[in-house]
């Protein structure tokens, strides 16, 4: 990627304790993996890692990664192999906390139980590092084969939340609606994808049909003052990813991303890398993406780092110490 900040701002970024809270595991699958199981397809890095690369649709986006991503996702084993080595780099990049959701289709291509992924990804949590697993559906995914599991999903003790994402041209369906509350009374933390490829409105739509407070993307609520204006109202939060926003063409320059306005009107955001298997991004690149392109200052960058302690799903006694140093940077700057 381009983004390559001097070493003055890449220690800066490389300092701030870090959140990930919109991560793919299928899509963060290292390529390293790829290549040793079949070198000769995996030769040369993904065409897709290209500066100037853009996929022309999310359906193109979304085939070219399940090609990669199923040839290693086969089994919990194969979960807990990647999970490792993607939390590795997560504590290279001082993040403190993540968010990573696997996808529920795996469930039904491959029958493996979902608790079974879980409990895979959660063996690979290495000390200094605070995860917590989402599933995430479809649109349509409540077919006769999946509709029990998604039912039967909020009862799993090792889940922490779910997460409704794929295409945005696919309605908001009743089950969906109905099964966001029930997973909210079983403690389960809830989540949407909107506002990436459908605009303001369906943002709104999104945030009102299924009440959450967490939008995955949710940039494109720019257009919109009045939605605008209720998101600030209803202080929902927007886990943003500028590099993945660039690559399928929800922008056509990082120098016109939304999250300047959103940050700019009061907006809270995070970071994030989304699924860097097809981006071929990494969270640090993120953060300067922003200064480089976006004159986000030092200051501006730990707020954002800062928000994402915000909205952790930790203790207040375990965001303490990562707030309170951020804010020492922030008096800093």
């Amino acid at each position: 990627m381009p983004y390559q900040p001097d070493p003055d701002l890449g220690a800066f970024i490389k300092s701030l304790p870090k959140t990930e809270t919109h991560l793919h595991i299928e899509g963060a699958l290292p390529f390293e993996f790829l290549q040793k199981i079949n070198p000769v397809q995996f030769k040369e890095q993904p065409r897709s890692w290209a500066d100037d690369f853009k996929f022309q649709s999310f359906s193109e986006f979304e085939e070219t990664l399940l090609a990669m991503a199923l040839q290693w996702f086969t089994s919990p084993e194969r979960y807990y192999e990647a999970a490792v080595a993607i939390f590795h780099k997560h504590l290279e990049q001082n993040v403190k906390y993540v968010e990573i959701s696997f996808h529920a289709g795996i469930i039904e291509f491959l029958n493996i139980p979902g608790p079974e992924i879980i409990g895979a990804i959660r063996d690979a949590v290495p000390d200094g590092l605070e995860v917590r697993i989402f599933m995430g559906m479809l649109r349509n995914h409540y077919s006769q084969l999946m509709a029990p599991v998604i039912d039967d999903c909020v009862n799993w003790d090792s889940l922490d939340g779910i997460d409704l994402h794929g295409t945005e041209i696919l309605p908001l369906e009743d089950w969906a609606k109905s099964l966001w509350p029930r997973a909210r009374e079983a403690d389960k933390f809830t989540k949407v994808h909107a506002g990436e490829f459908r605009g303001a409105h369906y943002v709104k739509d999104a945030i009102e049909f299924l009440d959450v407070n967490r939008v995955e993307h949710g940039v494109r609520a720019i257009e919109d003052p009045e939605v605008l204006t209720m998101i600030i109202e209803k202080d929902i939060t927007f886990d943003v990813c500028p590099i993945s926003n660039l690559k399928l063409n929800v922008i056509d320059k990082m120098k016109n991303h939304p999250i300047r306005k959103l940050f700019n009107e009061g907006v809270r955001c995070t970071l994030n890398t989304d699924d860097p298997l097809s981006f071929g991004n990494q969270l640090e690149e993120e953060y300067a993406a922003l200064a480089l392109e976006l004159n986000f200052s030092k200051k501006e960058l730990a707020i954002l780092a800062r928000n994402g302690f915000e909205i952790a799903l930790m203790p207040e006694s375990m965001k303490h110490p990562f707030i309170e140093q951020i804010d020492t940077i922030i008096g800093s700057n």
